[in-house]
């Protein structure tokens, strides 16, 4: 897949371009069964299937919204899109300025000239250019004088799906993982760099790797202990996540933890992806340290006994 920093420093690679457009957060089945489609005109008339994104996302600019939390960094976004087999993926740096072009220039400018468009396809419900004046109508009117073909997903297509990137938030927020990862079509992720923590785990002869995840706008699920797994020099490793506030040794900042069952390894300054798969209780506070240590015994009794069950299915 070409990635492309902006829409002026696209190059076509074939006579043109197919091109949705999107934030596309969270990459879930719904949005698949766009691209699915796209990817199926652009084979058909053998153009790129180009995505168009923004990044940041406008309400970080605009409205200077820190509490925006979103389902992908940037990073996952960028190879989820990959796995889907896009051939391009042009990611605009949103900005005041380009939140002023019009319905039209947008269409004139980024689409046609830029980026080739001869087919777009669009959700049902999709708007664009200043203050989202551009609806499907105005793309209709465009499409003779700018001579590209308009495909637009039935509202019935989306609705079927009855999945959006909100519902998968509350579904994370409410600590619901298997219904996140079922609308998603794969599993949560999150992706950081493990930094040194205090010892803890290691005194309790259960080490854990803590993550620092740099981007602040990523959506971390509901406090608790996860079953999780990850990749680590191409072998799966399973292990058990606590993201909480370490309240039996009066913790003061939220820190994401995993002990990893069965493995042992320096992974200092490492970047790792971290899949969750279940959940097993919320964070609790212990009366003592060895309290604390028999509920990891038994976090990994049972973390060890899902990992079963989904190997048999």
């Amino acid at each position: 897949m070409k990635i492309f920093h902006s829409y002026k420093k696209f190059k076509s690679l074939k006579k043109g371009s197919a091109v949705t457009i999107g934030t596309f957060d969270g990459l879930h089945i719904g949005h698949k069964k766009i691209l699915h489609q796209l990817k199926a005109y652009s084979e058909k008339y053998n153009l790129d299937a180009v995505v168009f994104t923004l990044f940041p996302h406008p309400r970080m600019v605009l409205q200077k919204d820190d509490s925006l939390k979103l389902l992908n960094t940037i990073d996952e976004r960028i190879a989820l899109l990959e796995e889907a087999g896009i051939d391009c993926l042009v990611i605009e740096p949103f900005s005041k300025e380009f939140s002023r072009l019009s319905a039209f220039d947008f269409i004139n400018d980024v689409l046609v000239n830029h980026l080739h468009m001869r087919l777009l396809i669009v959700g049902y419900d999709h708007q664009f250019g200043k203050n989202r004046e551009g609806k499907f109508e105005h793309l209709k009117e465009y499409k003779t004088l700018f001579n590209y073909e308009l495909k637009q997903i039935a509202q019935q297509d989306i609705d079927d799906v009855a999945v959006s990137s909100t519902k998968i938030r509350m579904a994370l927020t409410d600590g619901n993982i298997n219904t996140a990862n079922k609308y998603l079509g794969y599993n949560y992720m999150l992706s950081g760099t493990v930094v040194k923590g205090q010892g803890l785990g290691k005194r309790l002869n259960y080490p854990t790797i803590n993550l620092h995840i740099e981007e602040t706008y990523k959506l971390i699920p509901k406090t608790g202990v996860y079953v999780v797994k990850t990749n680590i020099n191409k072998q799966t490793v399973f292990g058990i996540m606590n993201i909480g506030y370490r309240p039996t040794v009066a913790g003061t900042h939220q820190t994401i933890e995993t002990y990893l069952l069965d493995f042992n390894g320096d992974l200092y300054n490492q970047k790792l992806k971290i899949q969750l798969l279940n959940r097993l209780r919320d964070e609790q506070k212990f009366a003592s340290l060895d309290l604390l240590k028999t509920q990891i015994e038994t976090d990994a009794l049972n973390a060890r006994k899902y990992i079963d069950s989904i190997s048999k299915k």
